[in-house]
């Protein structure tokens, strides 16, 4: 079913099921006496959303029919080079003295319960009700805890999470980081720069932000996208990823982001990769996203990005 303004889901359906997809590419690559990265919280919380797909992809052999292209390697090395991108961002921004972080449309991410947060720091979370109240009742009963001052607020994109952010302590003269993690494809074009517009208001100077982008909307039509779809079929996802996605010309992140004050970096996936230790896979699943970026900025009145990875 294609994505409309007044659209809802959870953890099984719509856009929602690809944040369980995700985590469970988190899982994976955190599997193994020397995982790529460390989310031990990423395969519990799958597993309590359930579905065949999380068995397939967790438990199952390399695909549905055997087929190697979307292997478990290459789950876990997407995933990392995307997971320590945005763990950098915060890193990088926690080491420069940044005490307020925003996970926007957080989904499963439990960024706030391992990463090693600085004294004083308050982490904020924003995804859908429903979602906030799965993922915080199921690592409560995991007996996890925060590593920060954790705030989730329960609010769509759609509504006034500004504000919710402020009524929850969020002090906009203060420097934040921000990250927007899988996020952009799934607005329209007009709320991408709105979200843009918002975060920038909220930013003072010493802000940082990580996102990512994909100049060409056509990778996610029907034609193009079908490598990423086929492959993620292979492990039992049956959604059809050009209708989970907002179509139509939209700005540049690059551009716009610096037109409203930010100095911007960004890395072309290839060299993402090579920045781990990774080879860019040539198949037909990652050529449709060549020139896809990932892009980190600080707003003015800092010295630009370090390399973040």
């Amino acid at each position: 079913m294609n994505r409309s303004d007044n659209d809802s889901w959870d953890l099984t359906s719509s856009v929602g099921a690809t944040a369980t997809v995700v985590a469970a590419q988190r899982a994976i690559a955190s599997r193994g006496p020397h995982p790529l990265i460390t989310d031990p919280y990423a395969e519990p919380l799958v597993r309590a959303v359930g579905g065949d797909v999380v068995a397939t992809m967790l438990d199952g052999e390399d695909g549905r029919d055997g087929v190697a292209a979307l292997s478990r390697k290459q789950l876990s090395e997407a995933m990392a080079v995307r997971t320590r991108f945005f763990d950098g961002l915060f890193t990088s921004a926690t080491d420069a003295g940044v005490r307020q972080a925003v996970i926007l449309a957080s989904g499963l991410d439990t960024r706030g319960y391992r990463l090693p947060w600085p004294p004083g720091t308050v982490v904020y979370e924003i995804d859908q009700p429903t979602v906030i109240e799965f993922k915080t009742t199921t690592l409560a009963g995991l007996g996890a805890q925060p590593t920060a001052t954790h705030r989730a607020i329960a609010i769509d994109l759609r509504d006034d999470w500004s504000k919710a952010l402020v009524d929850n302590g969020l002090d906009p003269g203060k420097p934040t980081a921000w990250i927007a993690e899988g996020l952009l494809i799934y607005l329209p074009p007009e709320a991408q720069d709105q979200l843009f517009d918002n975060i920038t208001r909220l930013s003072a100077p010493g802000s940082y932000i990580a996102t990512e982008y994909i100049p060409d909307a056509a990778a996610f039509s029907e034609d193009r996208s079908r490598g990423v779809t086929d492959g993620f079929r292979r492990f039992g996802f049956d959604g059809e990823l050009s209708q989970l996605v907002y179509h139509g010309r939209r700005s540049s992140v690059i551009e716009y982001l610096t037109a409203c004050g930010w100095d911007v970096s960004a890395q072309s996936l290839e060299e993402g990769y090579a920045a781990n230790g990774f080879e860019l896979p040539g198949d037909e699943m990652f050529a449709a996203f060549a020139d896809a970026r990932i892009v980190s900025a600080v707003l003015a009145g800092r010295s630009s990005p370090a390399t973040l990875i």
